[in-house]
């Protein structure tokens, strides 16, 4: 059986690290930090099983299952599933959140340098200037970007583990005495694992996660076991540097409650933070990185959406899915960070139980031999309570309708661990063993079958 050399290994679990960390990621574990406050580590644990564990389970999905992304993955729930899931995880990591943020992110970083009533207008143009260039830079499907990350992205990291350095030799204060925020008082490991939601890693990875496996094949490894086994290691090695960092950003966002209040979002946070350890240039430059990396994140978003649309729907051309990907992403970025964050988080509510379930049941699938049964019994029973969810986590203008007020009422008394922000589980895990008992009863049955006609 042949194996990955040890270059080879190091090789795979940067372009993992790669794909899955970038400036966006640091805003969430800060901000996290802040609202977790003493109880920081149990949060951070939440949110480095959601925001790690289940992008890897992701990847493991797809190399158990042979699948060549989304479509292929969700596939045993039907042709018109797949294609509506796979519309969905591409718009949400698409125009309608992901790639907004990543305008958004960098800019939150400098955005108190002007006043109140000047933010809109600079966000208005910053914006205009980094969604023109992402535009222009996609027009040849993004193959600029690999220099550009390779140069910029090593520097950006290096940048941020200065940061690191001075905080371990001069922190901000001890994290066991800052306040927690209410929820976090309650259920911190529990929101943490919500929270990383927000990452979307989940999503991206069963969207891009084909491009690691084909990279792990290139080296001539087979198909099968010594692939998923590859990926395993591989992908251990690259998501646990994005924990190590995790962790660290949110004990730093809990120390920092020693000089900063709770911030609005995390891009805000982070760049307190870098002022309090770098000072003005630190700051400046820290946004300036960030803004080059995140808009490598940028095109590197808006190729894959066009590219796969276009696959889809061949009739509409690349270039007209670039420019509507690139116009509603300059639209809804002007909204601000704080409100695409508050109207992404009932959408992720809704879409991680269903992406967690298809995983659980890729990963599982050798064991009820791809039975398109247990895929359907496990997801859509995760449905429902999913959107619950998502309705419990959505803005007041939603959430305070008599409906929706009626809706989550019932919820909460009918849905055990709906409190909590997971409804979806033990529906999830009910669907996912009713599944199972169907296909072992078909089994049998057909056994039974060939028996009876021998």
């Amino acid at each position: 059986m042949k194996k990955l050399t040890s270059k080879q290994y190091l090789i795979i679990a940067s372009l993992i690290f790669g794909m899955f960390f970038g400036a966006g990621n640091l805003i969430f574990p800060v901000h996290l930090g802040q609202m977790a406050g003493k109880n920081w580590l149990s949060a951070a644990i939440g949110f480095i099983i959601s925001g790690t564990m289940i992008p890897l389970a992701a990847l493991l999905a797809l190399a158990v299952t042979r699948a060549d992304g989304i479509f292929g993955l969700a596939r045993p729930l039907g042709k018109k599933f797949a294609l509506a899931f796979l519309i969905l995880v591409h718009l949400t990591l698409g125009p309608l959140f992901a790639t907004p943020r990543t305008a958004t992110v960098p800019f939150s970083m400098f955005s108190d340098h002007f006043s109140k009533g000047m933010q809109p207008w600079a966000l208005l143009i910053y914006s205009a200037v980094f969604f023109g260039i992402v535009y222009y830079c996609s027009l040849s499907e993004g193959k600029i970007t690999d220099r550009v990350g390779k140069i910029l992205n090593p520097a950006f990291l290096a940048l941020l583990f200065i940061i690191f350095l001075i905080a371990a030799i001069k922190p901000m204060g001890a994290t066991s005495s800052t306040q927690a925020s209410a929820d976090y008082l309650a259920a911190p490991l529990t929101n943490g694992f919500l929270q990383g939601y927000n990452t979307l890693d989940a999503l991206a990875a069963l969207a891009f996660g084909i491009t690691v496996v084909t990279a792990i094949k290139g080296f001539k490894i087979k198909e099968g076991k010594e692939t998923s086994l590859a990926l395993a290691k591989t992908g251990a090695i690259g998501f646990a540097g994005i924990a190590i960092i995790y962790l660290i950003l949110v004990a730093l966002g809990a120390s920092s409650l020693h000089y900063f209040k709770l911030s609005e979002n995390g891009g805000i946070a982070f760049a307190q933070i870098a002022h309090h350890y770098l000072g003005t240039f630190g700051e400046a430059l820290l946004a300036t990185l960030a803004t080059i990396t995140c808009m490598s994140t940028a095109i590197g978003l808006v190729v894959a959406f066009a590219q796969d649309f276009h696959k889809r729907f061949p009739k509409i051309s690349y270039r007209t899915f670039l420019t509507f990907n690139c116009l509603l992403s300059f639209a809804i970025a002007n909204v601000g960070l704080t409100t695409i964050i508050a109207w992404s988080t009932p959408v992720l509510m809704f879409l991680y139980p269903l992406a967690i379930a298809l995983i659980f049941c890729g990963l599982t699938s050798k064991f009820f031999n791809n039975d398109p049964a247990v895929y359907k019994f496990a997801v859509y029973f995760t449905i429902i309570p999913a959107l619950f969810d998502g309705l419990n986590a959505a803005p007041s203008i939603i959430s305070n309708t008599a409906f929706a007020k009626a809706a989550l009422t019932f919820a909460g008394r009918y849905l055990p661990f709906f409190s909590l922000g997971m409804g979806w589980l033990t529906f999830g895990i009910a669907g996912y063993l009713l599944g199972l008992g169907i296909h072992l009863y078909k089994s049998k049955a057909s056994s039974r079958a060939v028996e009876l006609a021998d």
